[in-house]
């Protein structure tokens, strides 16, 4: 009878090893196996740098897909050592266990076709998954991640190659909770205020992300009304509209389509805040 259980318990253990190696590897599959470096880097005057913040729907839970890794030579991140290479996803490296396709590289590849030729773009990722803004606010350490304290670092590594033309902020789920809901309007006028102090323009175009309209929790939609007041106080923000973009199952995150469409909103909605 020990044996029988035993024998038992080992055959469940390989077929829950089997399939957690199928899950981590459909996540996983079309991951990049190298690291493209830029080999001839663009003049400062030529890079037009973006900072991706927020929490994991910008940090990006999507299925990356063949399509997510075709490279363009004027579209560029920052890689975990703050080196530029060239993009391909998944772009945010803090959470090697749940990374997944972000907006970064559709963002990147929409805002090309729309400014000059002689332009690049360098995507600088900082988002980091369940990050409430008042962690952010209050520099905390969050996934073994200093929040704010790694914006500004990043930011600068970003600076030495560019100029910062433009911050996409997608965050605001940690914060859909009776008591923080109501406060999350300041807290963001204050956020994107020492954004900008970090990189020394308090006119750098933000563009924000709605969250989205899959959610049971009401105060998603209150998150959205503080997103929406803001952007009517300030002239240099705006925001991409998601009530029609789908999550992947799970309520919380974007499926790699809406991630996909999520950067080419914040691509228009960039270049028309430019005029």
């Amino acid at each position: 009878m020990i044996n029988k259980i035993f024998h038992l318990t080992i055959v469940l253990i390989l077929m829950l090893s089997v399939s957690y190696g199928q899950d981590t590897n459909e996540r996983t599959q079309f991951f990049p196996k190298e690291e493209l470096s830029v080999n001839n880097i663009p003049d400062k005057e030529n890079i037009w740098v973006f900072i991706l913040a927020g929490q994991s729907n910008m940090a990006g839970r999507g299925l990356v897909e063949p399509q997510d890794t075709v490279p363009n030579n004027r579209v560029y991140a920052l890689n975990g050592k703050g080196n530029i290479i060239i993009a391909k996803e998944p772009l945010h490296f803090y959470e090697p266990s749940m990374a997944g396709l972000d907006s970064g590289l559709s963002f990147g590849k929409s805002l090309i076709k729309h400014i000059p030729d002689s332009i690049s773009v360098l995507l600088v990722p900082t988002a980091v998954g369940g990050s409430s803004i008042s962690q952010w606010l209050n520099d905390s350490i969050h996934r073994e991640v200093k929040l704010f304290s790694n914006f500004k670092r990043m930011a600068e590594l970003g600076m030495q190659y560019g100029t910062v033309k433009g911050i996409l902020w997608q965050q605001g789920e940690s914060d859909a909770k009776t008591k923080e809901a109501p406060l999350y309007q300041s807290k963001l006028s204050e956020l994107i205020y020492q954004f900008r102090k970090v990189v020394g323009n308090q006119e750098t175009t933000v563009v924000i992300g709605q969250l989205g309209s899959y959610s049971t929790n009401p105060l998603w939609s209150k998150i959205n009304d503080h997103i929406k007041y803001y952007i009517s106080t300030d002239p240099n923000t705006g925001m991409i509209n998601t009530q029609d973009l789908k999550d992947k199952g799970d309520k919380v995150h974007f499926d790699s389509k809406a991630q996909r469409v999520l950067g080419e909103r914040y691509a228009n909605e960039f270049i028309k805040l430019q005029h």
